[in-house]
């Protein structure tokens, strides 16, 4: 199974928010775009998605900027990657033109089953538990910025 892009890059995001120590400065999604490598839009657009979960909390303003929430924290990744992936197929069986095997097909049911078991094998993960050593450590690393503090 793979991932879309939207989801690994709100995984990402999700993950650098996660090691935000006490005493910084939050980050904002023009500092997390710069981090991961990608467009500030495609970063802000998996924010908006974030925040609607309740997983991120974003103030503007001096003083503002990303937070992940408590439950954020806490979020089960399987959870977290089921609401990010939405609930479609693995397969488009239904697409213009519809696949021909449809009405008698075992596949689509072997692919459902085996993604639900890859969501599955996510769910006692929390984004606490991505963050543990060493990849912690390796996030922080990425934006030590000597204009703001280091902690």
């Amino acid at each position: 199974m793979r991932l879309t892009k939207f989801t690994d890059l709100a995984l990402r995001s999700v993950m650098r928010l996660a090691v935000v120590r006490d005493g910084d400065d939050p980050l904002t999604t023009r500092e997390v775009a710069e981090v991961m490598g990608v467009p500030y839009t495609h970063v802000a657009k998996a924010i908006t998605r974030l925040q609607h979960l309740g997983v991120v909390e974003a103030r503007r303003g001096r003083g503002g900027g990303l937070t992940l929430t408590g439950p954020g924290r806490r979020a089960s990744v399987g959870w977290l990657v089921r609401e990010l992936e939405g609930d479609g197929e693995v397969v488009a069986c239904e697409d213009d033109p519809p696949c021909p095997l449809r009405a008698a097909c075992r596949l689509r049911g072997a692919l459902r089953d085996a993604q639900e078991a890859f969501y599955a094998s996510l769910d006692p993960l929390t984004v606490a538990d991505l963050v543990a050593s060493p990849t912690g450590p390796v996030l922080i690393g990425l934006t030590d910025r000597p204009d703001r503090p280091s902690g």
